[in-house]
């Protein structure tokens, strides 16, 4: 159940600003720059804030991936206290309009442009009820690094932060990059959860990394021969698998080589070991905005792989590789995960 309202404790304080109440109302996934402007054009013009946050059952409409409300409000109320000049109130909002077309207190509305039309249609709606026009305050976009518009969508689908910057960075796009002997230990800890199985049996660790999975999941993306033909063994085709015909550095034998005509598509790339290059980069980068499942054909090795898939691949993707003499390890990409591969990233030593 969702509580009536939540708001930021603050101390009673003289104020000049014109307008009483402002309505905000939006989803509010993954807070990002775009929100905190909407908030503060609000603040700015308006004594008293409301903050309506569409509740779970919309929010799940727009995508299986949205923060649960709670998470949400929690970002909101975090931004307010770290801004004093903000006297803010969070309201759940259970339908498109919320309380704005009857609410007595209000005075203005923010908006973008893509919702004018939706303010407009509310106006029209309080001028039946015998209320007054809200002053419509137009926000405006912020403007990713790819010169698109910051949204949440934009978030989860893995192209950029929360400020609207990608993952990797143009540097690491145009050169190959070299991982520094620092990180070795480092990057032979598991990212992610570890499931054991004996080695000759290794459909054992698999199914239960996948009887882990939560029911909402994205694409499943294999990296490693071993992991990609134990899937293919189960008779699970992974939406994008990553090969280079070996095992522990070892050449495969026949029997154990992955069938890649079992893929609607096949990419190849370049990528020596220790490395990671443009070439293995842009086949991700395919790869992953593909609709069609596709292996990767590896001349190298893939092992450093999942640093650059976690970056590209939209939240809630599954990553599953081997663990060698252990298991699989099962990791689902959020924005913390990218965070980490980003920051391993930046260690890595730039070949130009």
């Amino acid at each position: 159940m969702h509580s009536k309202s939540k708001c930021v404790p603050r101390l009673d304080m003289v104020t000049t600003k014109q307008l009483q109440c402002c309505l905000v109302g939006g989803t509010f996934d993954r807070f990002h720059s775009g929100h905190s402007l909407l908030l503060s054009a609000a603040c700015r013009e308006s004594s008293r804030v409301e903050v309506h946050v569409t509740t779970d059952e919309m929010a799940s409409k727009k995508s299986p991936f949205v923060e649960d409300y709670e998470t949400r409000v929690e970002h909101i109320l975090n931004w307010a206290s770290n801004h004093s000049d903000c006297n803010i109130d969070v309201f759940p909002l259970v339908d498109k309009y919320g309380p704005a077309p009857s609410h007595k207190t209000a005075d203005c509305i923010v908006a973008t442009q893509e919702t004018i039309g939706n303010c407009e249609q509310i106006n029209d709606s309080r001028i039946k009820n015998s209320l007054p026009e809200l002053k419509i305050i137009i926000v405006p976009h912020i403007v990713d690094s790819c010169g698109e518009i910051l949204s949440s969508s934009r978030i989860r689908s893995g192209a950029v932060d929360r400020d609207g910057n990608p993952w990797i960075t143009e540097i690491q796009r145009s050169n190959s990059i070299k991982m520094a002997p620092v990180l070795d230990n480092e990057l032979k800890t598991p990212m992610g959860n570890i499931f054991s199985g004996p080695g000759d049996l290794p459909e054992v660790a698999m199914s239960s990394a996948l009887e882990s999975l939560p029911e909402k999941r994205g694409s499943i993306i294999a990296v490693g021969d071993v992991t990609v033909k134990t899937l293919l063994d189960m008779e699970i085709i992974p939406d994008i698998g990553l090969i280079d015909g070996m095992t522990k550095r070892t050449l495969l034998e026949e029997s154990d080589i992955v069938d890649v005509k079992v893929f609607d598509e096949v990419k190849n790339a370049k990528n020596p070991a220790g490395y990671l290059t443009p070439s293995l980069l842009q086949a991700i980068e395919e790869s992953i905005t593909s609709q069609n499942s596709v292996v990767i054909n590896v001349e190298g090795e893939e092992d450093l792989a999942p640093l650059y898939i976690h970056c590209l691949a939209p939240i809630g993707s599954v990553v599953l590789y081997g663990q060698p003499n252990v298991g699989v390890v099962s990791q689902i990409s959020t924005l913390a995960v990218k965070e980490r591969c980003r920051e391993l990233l930046s260690m890595f030593e730039v070949m130009q």
